[in-house]
């Protein structure tokens, strides 16, 4: 017993010395000081006891962190490792992908990985996207779509145009993050932290007070023992580790444990419209047209949103069809308006009904119940004028998402009391989509300035917890300003910079499972806490009220409690909604 004390013992008191050489009256102090006493009582049984548990318990936790952190493995795993390249002599080689530069042409058959983020150059194919977007079904590609690092090609072989190489790519921005997110610390690790910074010191000086008052050894050694606040340091870091491992593995990334704490306590979720609650994919479904060269304003105005990437743009050029393009000049954007161009000697003016009145635009009386017409349908307008003259009027609708309502429904069983839609768009589109949701409230017509001043409002006047949902790119004020910042990002640079939440797929169906897990796991740590500081007050209770208490009992139920934290963070692991 002897012999095991000491090889026991030797691990623990060399930790304690280097606690110690930092000024820091660690765990591993109370137990080398309480097992030397053991020794010096020739208690080798209990030491050797006491020794064993300890390590056991140490090898317990970081066994259990470890596979707490399988997500980031699992990632690293997925990392591809070389490259079929084009070779100056025109060949494809196998290389290391270290030696892949932006620019390179690749190859990816099936079944390998695709090595970097860039676009298909030619060939089609099917890619499981799952380790980006956590969707595992496969999505087509074709030249010109856009792949990820660490994606499969499930079908196919395409060849692609390196755009972003090693850490820069969407995957290793994924990797980074998430191994930032379990190294991070929540309000209620760093509590615990200053507070064993000062408890354990206290245990110390309380077993020291007890021999001193007592002259009891053993009792003070055992106070020491029962004392060490071992699950109150696991059981948070557990239970944290297991829910952002549990969002990695469903395509949901916690940007740190800190997160967690206020997106358990929202009591509001504000929502872009368009791309969040709708699809993203609008297209024309009302036109009108006034004056004459009807033919003639539709080419204007093709010409101008075919220099713009606005989903808007792409409906209208998409309703238009074919037809004759001009050059433009003199673009101006007028922000929350629209756009005015030189087109063919004419001025043209594309945009919504305030930016007509701006400009002094003549809208006939048949004008304006075309629009309250389309307005009422639902319909987001872009007028067009040539030369201060309105000549088409567009009603383009979006589709709300599948299943979005039954969505919003969960989001309110979790405890969520307000609903808010913020859009740039008219008014009457807004309330049709807030009425067909069962929104809160919603408002229409807001620049990007105005939803950040109504988040800063709710922040700050109304002292709520809000979280605003967005893409990422247009409303990443109010996402930076939020509580809790959402992105419907599917990976996008943009999205997993200025967030504190990403939904890697854009799906709408991942925020209630977020929700419900970052509520899940601040339950976790709080029954962690309580099981960690009641077994202490047990322990240190039976030393004083009973006689059956002793080290080894003692250590056996400080161990037990380990075990027991570890065990309920664990079960965030395989939680579902």
């Amino acid at each position: 017993m002897f012999v095991a004390s000491v090889l026991g013992l030797s691990p623990i008191a060399i930790q304690a010395y280097q606690a110690l050489r930092v000024k820091v009256v660690s765990i591993d102090v109370l137990v080398t000081i309480a097992v030397v006493g053991a020794f010096f009582l020739q208690n080798f049984e209990e030491s050797a006891i006491v020794t064993f548990l300890f390590l056991f318990g140490a090898f317990l936790e970081q066994r259990t962190l470890n596979k707490t952190r399988s997500a980031i493995k699992e990632l690293i795993d997925m990392a591809p490792e070389s490259a079929l390249k084009l070779m100056q002599h025109g060949n494809f080689e196998e290389v290391s992908i270290e030696e892949v530069d932006i620019g390179d042409i690749l190859m990816v058959k099936t079944g390998a990985k695709i090595p970097v983020d860039g676009r298909v150059a030619s060939g089609e194919g099917s890619i499981n996207e799952a380790s980006i977007t956590g969707e595992s079904l496969p999505v087509s590609k074709e030249k010109g779509s856009n792949v990820f690092a660490g994606t499969i090609m499930d079908n196919g072989t395409i060849q692609i145009v390196a755009e972003r190489i090693g850490e820069d790519t969407t995957f290793g921005k994924i990797i980074e993050l998430v191994e930032e997110a379990q190294d991070s610390k929540s309000e209620a690790e760093r509590f615990i932290d200053k507070f064993s910074k000062y408890y354990t010191p206290s245990v110390l000086l309380l077993g020291i007070l007890v021999w001193i008052f007592s002259q009891n050894l053993e009792l003070a050694i055992t106070i020491l023992v029962l004392g060490c606040p071992g699950a109150l340091v696991i059981g948070v870091p557990v239970s944290n580790v297991a829910g952002i491992g549990n969002g990695a593995k469903h395509g949901i990334l916690l940007k740190g444990s800190e997160v967690i704490g206020d997106f358990s306590k929202l009591d509001t979720i504000v929502f872009d419209k368009t791309g969040t609650l709708t699809l993203g994919n609008p297209s024309v479904e009302m036109q009108a047209y006034y004056g004459d060269n009807h033919t003639e304003a539709l080419s204007y105005l093709a010409s101008i949103e075919r220099e713009s990437d606005h989903p808007l743009a792409k409906a209208i050029l998409k309703g238009i069809g074919e037809t004759t393009f001009y050059s433009v000049y003199n673009t101006k954007v007028i922000k929350g308006g629209g756009i005015t161009a030189s087109v063919n000697g004419h001025q043209i003016a594309v945009g919504n009904v305030a930016l007509m009145y701006e400009l002094n635009v003549n809208i006939s009386e048949k004008a304006k119940i075309d629009i309250s017409n389309f307005e009422k349908n639902g319909s987001s307008l872009v007028l067009t004028a040539v030369d201060d003259e309105l000549k088409v009027l567009m009603g383009i609708r979006d589709q709300i998402r599948p299943n979005v309502k039954e969505d919003l429904k969960k989001l309110k069983k979790l405890g969520i009391k307000n609903l808010v839609m913020l859009s740039g768009d008219n008014q009457g589109t807004v309330d049709i989509v807030s009425k067909e949701l069962g929104l809160t409230q919603a408002y229409g017509n807001m620049l990007p300035e105005d939803k950040s001043a109504y988040i800063k409002k709710l922040i700050e006047t109304d002292k709520q917890i809000v979280a605003f949902v967005g893409d990422g790119v247009n409303d990443s004020p109010s996402i930076a300003l939020a509580n809790i910042g959402i992105a419907m990002g599917s990976g996008t640079d943009i999205a997993i910079e200025t967030s504190d939440v990403v939904l890697m797929n854009s799906d709408f169906s991942l925020l209630p499972h977020a929700l419900g897990l970052t509520k899940a796991t601040a339950r976790n740590m709080k029954q962690n806490i309580l099981i960690a500081v009641g077994v202490v007050f047990f322990l240190l209770a039976s030393v004083f009220f009973s006689k059956w208490m002793n080290m080894s009992i003692g250590m056996l139920v400080h161990e037990a409690s380990i075990l027991v934290v570890i065990l309920n963070g664990m079960r965030l692991m395989s939680y579902k909604l």
